[in-house]
């Protein structure tokens, strides 16, 4: 049942899927009130709760409490509401890197009663265009570093008539500072229902029409109590730090919503290198980290040359499957463990994931509290335990999209179909198989690319490696690896060779890579994921 909406502007409500074609939303267990604005809870209500004092954000060379934090967002939220126009419901687009400015002007919009949507600084202008357009965004915000793709896009749409800049070095020298520095640390946020539309997440696979997945306040909550509380057990001590842009939901809850919803800081990097994660982790004594495999690679041969990584408790893999050999390199070196998850953008974030006392290789765990999840053939119908299939799941959160006829595709009676592949055994525990898209079938065999990398990956010689299927006249496709060379290592005849061999040693031996390629660098996203289609266009 959607509350009485607090939007003015009704597009995102107008917008929604016929409920008939939501998800189930198994909300047993996620209580809110019926009025909820996250900005508030995230600010003002911590401060209530005794945290004012505590350090909110790291970041651009400061500190900065929750009740400067507070007090910061409500000054923003003023101008947005009296200076610039912003009517609750109204689409505004946040333009900037990962800094503190940036998840201030997603609170104060959403104080507002704002649909915000956050933005990569990569997007040029013609990608922006696409994104206003989709969702008829009227005004943006953005760090006025990044102003001329912004500009540019709004110079040729009908929709955007308000580009505002503000300072992502924590200056205060740009227009919409300058506003915000004349208003009053109090504001009246906007009082939004439950159930109000507070996010778009635009999905970093999108190509062509953008996809828009609609989250409601309640749903930014729910993340934060369901895996933040059962899964990382987040508490006021803690520091987090990640690489996951802010634009992308992964990132907005593992950089901004968990530590704030538990009174902990968080350390935002605009240039998330992992030596400027190395050195962030040691200066402040991180304790949660967010990132990709490839990354936790780099900080295990930090380690070895006496990189201090050890106040880190909690290492959090997703974006892109967990190769074994990581996972057992980091619990050796460290005596912790990795947790590998999986999460989508239409379903906010991780929905099935390892824990602390139950983790294994390999595995991705088991649902969060609160999810469930099945396997099933392409009809719908549940598969055999140990058998793969596609991976259906449903829970407190699920597929929105925004205008979209792809909701009947993501959305099958009910469950979210997410468009990977996986296996269940006995005991519930879920296993990684490849996205449904990159199954490679080679002479009537299903071979997971994922785990030929992961026994590409415990070869010394390979740093990195990508593996796709490449047209084959007698086998349909064959296994292709693109392999970055550990240093030391030359792309001879004889590695290929050697590699082939000890793929065949460790796993079945049909699923060896017939055809292997050495290159200096894998084309990933900005969340680090690999992007194996630019691999298969290779000839």
């Amino acid at each position: 049942m959607l509350d009485r909406s607090g939007h003015v502007d009704s597009f995102a409500r107008d917008n929604l899927p016929d409920p008939a074609a939501w998800p189930d939303l198994l909300l047993e267990g996620f209580t809110y009130p019926e009025r909820l604005n996250v900005g508030v809870e995230l600010t003002d209500k911590m401060v209530e709760k005794g945290f004012g004092d505590r350090t909110a954000l790291i970041g651009n060379g400061r500190r900065r409490t929750y009740k400067e934090l507070a007090d910061w967002t409500n000054k923003l939220a003023a101008a947005m509401v009296e200076n610039l126009g912003i009517k609750p419901g109204n689409r505004v687009l946040i333009r900037s890197a990962n800094n503190p400015a940036m998840v201030a002007c997603w609170l104060a919009a959403t104080k507002a009663g704002a649909v915000v949507v956050n933005t990569m600084p990569m997007l040029r202008a013609g990608e922006l265009g696409a994104i206003v357009d989709k969702a008829e965004i009227s005004h943006a915000l953005c760090d006025t570093r990044l102003m001329d793709e912004m500009t540019g896009c709004a110079k040729t749409s009908k929709f955007l008539k308000t580009v505002v800049g503000f300072d992502g070095t924590s200056n205060h020298d740009a227009e919409l500072d300058r506003l915000a520095l004349e208003k009053p640390v109090q504001f009246e946020a906007v009082d939004t229902a439950q159930d109000d539309v507070a996010l778009l997440g635009f999905t970093s696979g999108t190509t062509g029409d953008p996809k828009a997945t609609m989250h409601f306040h309640r749903d930014l909550l729910i993340i934060a109590d369901g895996y933040g509380r059962e899964i990382l057990q987040v508490t006021p001590e803690d520091v987090f730090i990640g690489s996951p842009p802010l634009a992308f939901t992964f990132g907005l809850g593992g950089l901004a919503i968990f530590p704030l919803r538990f009174g902990a800081a968080a350390t935002l990097l605009e240039a998330a290198s992992p030596p400027n994660m190395i050195e962030i982790i040691e200066k402040f004594k991180a304790t949660v980290c967010f990132t990709a495999p490839t990354a936790y690679r780099a900080m295990l041969q930090a380690m070895e040359e006496g990189a201090d990584l050890s106040s880190l408790r909690a290492a959090v893999s997703a974006g892109e499957t967990l190769p074994a050999p990581v996972y057992h390199d980091w619990e050796a070196k460290t005596g912790k463990p990795m947790l590998d998850g999986i999460g989508a953008t239409e379903m906010l974030h991780i929905f099935i994931s390892n824990r602390f006392d139950d983790h294994k290789a390999a595995c991705t765990g088991k649902p969060v509290t609160g999810y469930e999840a099945k396997i099933v053939d392409a009809d719908g119908v549940e598969v055999p335990r140990g058998e793969v299939g596609r991976l259906a799941v449903r829970g407190p959160t699920g597929c929105r999209y925004l205008a979209d006829k792809r909701q009947g595709v993501y959305v099958e009676g009910g469950w979210n179909i997410t468009g990977d592949s996986f296996s269940m055994d006995e005991e519930g525990y879920l296993y990684f198989a490849a996205r449904n898209d990159d199954m490679i079938i080679s002479s009537g065999y299903n071979i997971a690319g994922p785990e030929v990398e992961a026994a590409l990956l415990s070869h010394p010689a390979v740093s990195e490696c990508g593996v796709v299927a490449a047209p084959d006249e007698a086998r349909g496709s064959v296994v292709q690896a693109h392999i970055v060379l550990a240093d030391g290592f030359v792309g001879d005849a004889t590695l290929v060779k050697a590699l082939q061999d000890h793929v065949k040693a460790t796993i079945a031996p049909f699923k060896y890579p017939r055809d292997i390629r050495f290159i200096d660098a894998l084309p990933k996203t900005a969340t680090g994921k690999i992007q194996r289609f630019a691999l298969r266009d290779q000839k």
